[in-house]
């Protein structure tokens, strides 16, 4: 039995979605699942910035923490994000955590 589908695919069809909103909308495409398996993957890449920082000599200290209601605490005594305003009159910080398609 065929399908009766619609051929209306047109310059319309395609949506952009900007910043953060195409990894709310889409999370699997960023990050792998939405399962455990992401959780650790997205903690794994924390950490993996933690140790950077250790191993470019910007620090040496990480402490991991599960904490009693399951988030997790990653600290390191590395450079940290910078917190002034970026070229783009935004704060750095803003840029850092929006920008989905930087490499630092």
């Amino acid at each position: 039995m065929a399908m009766n589908k619609q051929n209306n695919y047109s310059d319309d069809s395609i949506q952009v979605l900007e910043g953060l909103e195409a990894v709310r909308k889409r999370p699997g495409m960023y990050i792998g699942s939405t399962d455990k398996r992401g959780l650790h993957h997205l903690v794994y890449e924390v950490v993996d910035n933690s140790v950077d920082e250790v191993l470019n000599g910007f620090g040496n200290e990480i402490a991991v923490t599960i904490n009693k209601d399951e988030s997790i605490t990653i600290e390191d005594n590395g450079r940290g994000m910078p917190t002034g305003i970026h070229a783009s009159g935004k704060p750095t910080v803003e840029v850092y955590l929006h920008c989905t398609s930087c490499r630092w």
